[in-house]
C-alpha cells in the first residue's frame, strides 16, 4: 500500500509541475504576442475633440423630451390596469 501512495504522490507532483510549467510558458508567450501586435498594429486615429453639436445635451431636444414623457405616461397607464 505504501508503494501505491508513493506512486500517486509522484504522479501528482509530475502533473502539477507540468501544469505550472505550461502556465508560465503561456504567460510569457501571451506577453510576447502582445508586444508584437502592438508594433504591427496601426496607430489609433486621433479622436475629435470639442466643437460641433456632438457635445450638446440630448435632453435639450424638445422632441426627445416629449417622446420620453409620452412613453412614461403610457407605461404608467398600463401598470395601473
Amino acid at each position: 500500500m505504501d508503494e501505491v501512495m508513493q506512486g500517486a504522490v509522484d504522479l501528482m507532483l509530475v502533473g502539477m509541475g507540468f501544469v505550472f510549467s505550461f502556465l508560465i510558458i503561456l504567460v510569457f508567450v501571451t506577453m510576447l504576442m502582445s508586444r508584437i501586435a502592438g508594433r504591427i498594429a496601426p496607430p489609433e486615429p486621433p479622436r475629435p475633440t470639442g466643437g460641433g453639436s456632438g457635445g450638446a445635451d440630448p435632453m435639450q431636444d424638445p422632441k426627445l423630451k416629449t417622446a420620453i414623457s409620452e412613453a412614461v405616461a403610457r407605461h404608467r397607464a398600463r401598470r395601473r390596469q
